[in-house]
């Protein structure tokens, strides 16, 4: 039996300990062929030693205990059951980015791809934020360069909220305004960046809309297209990253600091051949 492990999974948002490892547990949460359902996610390793979690959990104001709650799970796995439930729901804004050790994209039929160890990209140490901040004050705050002309880009923020929006933010302007804005702040945030407008989620009036109000007003830094299951609609090989010469992956950032999860460099065959 494998060494138990604890994966969260989004944007379902629950904690498993398992025996089965990824890609077996993938399969087992897989609903079928992508040919006729629809059922993506994302699956992170956790830091575990086996029996309990390398890391604390963020607070949550004492309504579960998610550390015990872990290692009991973990337990059970031990005792030979091949997934128990850590977590339920809820978990992305209760597990801090230090017990990410690797992060992997996930097919409806269950097909898996590992992406590339994470990158730090940013790291936040100044804090104060309001509403009416432009750009490239945001850029001056965090020490980020300014990326030029401010070209819209199309987001899919997965977790902890599903929606597409866009903005004319760069990821490390994004997550540390999504991360600190009043009002319509995130503990965390985990996005990507899609390569073309998705007519299929939303009126071109809204994409219309959205570049003339980001275009005419200089502090408006964001403009939601659509609330919705987002991850099943947008394929993979959108995502800015997939294709060779792009940045680009999966982001999650926090208040402090921002990693990028790369696509690699080759994806295989086999992967890209798998519907879903």
């Amino acid at each position: 039996m494998n060494e138990p492990q604890l994966i969260l999974t989004l944007p379902h948002g629950n904690v498993t300990a398992t025996s089965l490892g990824i890609d077996g547990l993938a399969q087992r949460r897989s609903p079928g062929s992508g040919k006729h359902f629809r059922g993506r996610s994302i699956m992170v390793n956790l830091a575990t030693d086996g029996e309990k979690p390398s890391f604390a959990y963020l607070d949550e104001g004492g309504w579960r205990d998610a550390y015990a709650d872990s290692v009991q799970a973990l337990a059970g796995v031990k005792a030979g059951s091949r997934t128990k439930t850590a977590l339920s729901n809820d978990a992305f804004s209760c597990v801090p980015l230090s017990a990410y050790k690797s992060c992997y994209l996930v097919k409806t039929g269950g097909a898996v791809l590992a992406l590339g160890e994470a990158n730090q990209l940013a790291t936040f140490s100044k804090h104060d934020c309001h509403e009416r901040m432009t750009g490239e004050q945001i850029a001056h705050l965090i020490g980020q360069p300014l990326p030029g002309p401010r070209t819209p880009r199309l987001y899919m923020v997965i977790s902890p909220i599903q929606f597409v929006m866009l903005s004319n933010l760069t990821p490390a302007e994004y997550a540390w305004y999504a991360t600190h804005r009043p009002g319509k702040i995130f503990r965390q945030v985990m996005f990507t960046e899609i390569g073309h407008e998705q007519p299929q989620m939303a009126a071109q009036s809204r994409f219309i809309d959205a570049h003339r109000e980001l275009a005419e007003k200089v502090t408006k830094k964001t403009k939601t297209i659509v609330f919705e299951d987002c991850l099943n609609q947008i394929p993979f090989h959108e995502w800015i990253g997939y294709r060779q010469g792009e940045e680009g992956g999966v982001y999650v950032g926090d208040r402090d600091r921002l990693v990028m999860y790369p696509f690699p460099a080759t994806i295989p065959h086999a992967w890209e051949r798998v519907e879903g």
